[in-house]
């Protein structure tokens, strides 16, 4: 029967106040997030919370669109900078590497709180779909889009991706690795599954209106761009065997240049 790993000699249990703030700095960046996931959903369908992306106070088109091309932008900028791994050995040089997920989650919930908050919205209607057994289709499609997103990071390691692992094995003086890369089911579809739920909770909607539009556009601009990058960072970190899976499942849209054989690994970066 295996029992825990003993301690690395290089990495020792910490003291009880660093420990104690690791755990609290985790642990509230991970719930902020959950929030913000949570209300995501209710901003993005007009669902329950008291401010989504069509209703608020009306502007001018000018400043509606400056506003929410600005907040779209901020988020896009600190969410890719702070996720390449060039910024990463800067950034802990400054600051715990235990911390230094939990601290990109936090920026993130944080941003996209802002967003919630000061987005302007333009309700005018591109379309509105009227049949019934059509509108109840989008509206599980919508809900589907979410559970793809969450369910794709508990399939690789939800809590190495939110901080929750690494501030953990620091408390008991483990050193942290990385996960292995592997391609559970979701990842033997396609290689970016969170980004496909997302793309779909964004774009599947009964009412489209000119905000909704802006939002899924610009999102969806960012996420292929920030695709890109990604991909660029799993081949340097893991070189042919990401190279092979790439050739072998298809980037965002299923079953389109299907493999004939299936890569065994998939780890995520975002």
């Amino acid at each position: 029967m295996n029992g825990p790993s003993p301690p690395d000699a290089a990495n020792p249990p910490a003291v009880l106040p660093l420990r104690l703030f690791a755990v609290v700095y985790g642990g509230v960046g991970y719930l902020i997030f959950l929030a913000t996931f949570l209300y995501a959903i209710g901003f993005i369908g007009n669902l329950v919370v008291p401010k989504s992306i069509d209703t608020g106070s009306q502007v001018s088109s000018v400043e509606t669109v400056t506003v929410d091309l600005f907040l779209l932008g901020l988020f896009a900028v600190q969410h890719s900078i702070m996720a390449r791994p060039g910024f990463k050995r800067w950034w802990t040089r400054r600051i715990p590497p235990h911390v230094e997920r939990s601290t990109y989650v936090l920026a993130s919930s944080l941003l996209l709180a802002l967003l919630f908050w000061q987005w302007r919205p333009m309700p005018g209607r591109l379309w509105e779909v009227q049949q019934s057994a059509a509108v109840a289709a989008l509206w599980v499609l919508f809900g589907v889009g979410w559970v793809i997103a969450l369910i794709s990071t508990f399939s690789i390691d939800h809590f190495d991706l939110f901080g929750l692992r690494q501030v953990y094995l620091y408390v008991i003086g483990q050193p942290y690795l990385p996960s292995p890369f592997r391609t559970p089911i979701l990842y033997r579809i396609v290689r970016h599954p969170i980004m496909l739920g997302f793309l779909i909770a964004f774009w599947a909607t009964p009412v489209m209106t000119w905000g909704h539009l802006l939002f899924a556009v610009v999102t969806t601009a960012y996420i292929v761009l920030g695709i890109c990058f990604e991909e660029r960072d799993l081949r340097r970190a893991y070189g042919g065997i990401y190279e092979e899976y790439r050739q072998q499942v298809p980037i965002l849209v299923p079953w389109v240049g299907r493999p004939t054989r299936r890569s065994p690994t998939k780890r995520a970066a975002w």
